[in-house]
């Protein structure tokens, strides 16, 4: 059974900076790719980074240049490095899993696929950042 575990959300003042980290057991990994998501309260599920079809990252305009993805392989863990944090980043965030490796996680223009692409889901971790 597949499995997706979140952690290392917390509260951060404006500025600062936190590490997600998402463990995946129970997929062959060479058969998904990766997205990390968030969501506001109120809000929709937002697509925060994709790997595309060569397993490289691609990030939203939001969190370009802010945020980092990396990976531990032998541990089959994906990272979510945040930096230079703002209030509007304050929501649940997520890492997904969707099936098939072909075209990645984004589409043509690089943009993360919608939520409704992804059979697996983490429960999520929150971070909330403070003015």
């Amino acid at each position: 059974q597949a499995q997706l575990k979140e952690a290392g959300g917390g509260s951060v003042q404006a500025g600062g900076s936190l590490r997600l980290s998402c463990t995946i057991d129970g997929l062959d990994m060479s058969q998904v790719c990766l997205a990390w998501f968030r969501q506001a309260p109120g809000k929709e599920r937002e697509g925060v980074a994709g790997q595309d079809n060569f397993n490289q990252p691609k990030y939203a305009p939001s969190v370009k240049g802010r945020f980092t993805w990396s990976r531990d392989r032998p541990r089959d863990t994906i990272y979510l490095q945040m930096n230079s944090l703002n209030p509007e980043d304050t929501g649940m965030y997520f890492c997904a899993a969707k099936s098939g490796t072909t075209f990645g996680c984004v589409d043509r223009s690089l943009t993360v696929l919608p939520a409704s692409a992804y059979q697996y889901w983490g429960q999520g971790t929150q971070v909330t950042v403070s003015s």
